[in-house]
């Protein structure tokens, strides 16, 4: 598969079915190579992204804000050729989104308040200097921007 094909795919489908899979396609590209809680932790970052509303209103306008997550980053020629880690990263999609969907006290989070992640041994990002929440695996989880539910979301997803 395509990095273009699955973009394009998810402008079509409803935002319930697109949702998760922007969320997947992200996940495989960041963090095909890491456990399940890195994946999670992840995910967790653009659904929080989400609903802070800050880079967008759903996943998928989140995931591929510019210069973002890796769909906005990599050439959409880019292949996704690992079935098993797809896979794998379609189920993680799923299982962080309705975790997610729990009223947020009852949320099992994996990186609270975590705004934003890096490969530190590949990446030095400007914010690095913010608190770190977590490292799993071979990224760094941060807290950069206190990211706060949207007004009009609030009574949806929490």
């Amino acid at each position: 598969m395509e990095l273009s094909f699955l973009l394009w795919l998810a402008t079509l489908l409803p935002p319930a079915q697109a949702e998760p899979l922007c969320l997947a396609t992200t996940v495989y590209l960041e963090a095909r190579n890491q456990s399940e809680l890195g994946q999670r932790a992840v995910a967790e970052v653009a659904l929080r992204r989400r609903d802070s509303g800050v880079w967008g209103g759903d996943v998928c306008q989140v995931v591929k804000a510019p210069k973002q997550f890796a769909p906005s980053l990599l050439p959409p020629s880019t292949r996704l050729k690992n079935v098993k880690a797809w896979e794998k990263a379609v189920a993680v999609a799923f299982a962080a989104q309705k975790e997610w969907n729990r009223p947020r006290g009852e949320r099992r989070e994996v990186v609270p308040g975590a705004s934003h992640f890096a490969a530190m041994d590949i990446a030095n990002p400007a914010w690095a200097h913010y608190p770190q929440v977590a490292t799993i695996d071979d990224h760094t989880f941060f807290r950069v921007n206190r990211l706060h539910p949207r007004e009009d979301t609030a009574g949806e997803r929490h």
